[in-house]
């Protein structure tokens, strides 16, 4: 199963977004771009690539671990910017020191667990992507980063790490997008133990 752990932005913060975005997709070019689709919408902590099912247990142990030592996160998206001429994206604000940790945290607990990763080692940069360009396409991406500059979303809590099973396309049709599913998902932060006693201590 092909996975990456992820913070989910509420329905309201998506719905701020897609509305900064639907002007975007009237800008020249837009046509010629690979939008994501809205309920697909998520922030990458870390991709884990094709995980077997053997080693999906300890990950999932592993990762509640993670969760646990990190407290929930204030985030709002806002602005936009893109990775060359690849990736159109806009940006977070908020707890990005402790965003940044829990990155970490899920990185480690995916490689301890044996699952692969994405095999770079880049600095993590918290973004959510919003439209993707063919290797081949002429169309900046500047102008679509541009018109995202001044757009701030509302803040929001982010309480939970999440699990997402990525599914690729594989009817051939142009334009069909991956399919994401959350398979697993851990609130972040201690919670109380049975009976509304202390939390159990880790494993």
């Amino acid at each position: 199963m092909r996975l990456f752990a992820a913070v989910l932005p509420p329905a309201a913060a998506v719905t701020e977004v897609a509305a900064a975005v639907a002007p975007l997709r009237r800008l020249p070019g837009a046509d010629d771009l690979r939008w994501t689709a809205t309920d697909g919408w998520h922030l990458t902590l870390a991709f884990l690539g094709e995980v077997p099912d053997g080693v999906r247990p300890e990950l999932h142990e592993r990762l509640a671990r993670a969760a646990r030592r990190h407290a929930p996160l204030t985030l709002r998206l806002a602005g936009g910017g893109h990775f060359g001429g690849g990736t159109l994206w806009t940006g977070v604000e908020g707890d990005l020191a402790a965003l940044t940790r829990l990155a970490g945290s899920v990185r480690a607990a995916g490689r301890r667990a044996g699952a692969a990763h994405d095999g770079t080692e880049h600095a993590f940069r918290a973004h959510l992507t919003l439209a993707r360009a063919a290797r081949s396409s002429q169309v900046p991406l500047a102008p679509f980063a541009d018109a995202l500059a001044a757009f701030r979303g509302s803040q929001w809590t982010a309480g939970t790490l999440s699990l997402v099973a990525s599914t690729l396309p594989r009817s051939g049709v142009p334009g069909e997008r991956p399919r994401y599913d959350t398979v697993a998902a851990w609130p972040l932060g201690r919670t109380a133990g049975p009976g509304g006693g202390p939390p159990a201590a880790d494993g």
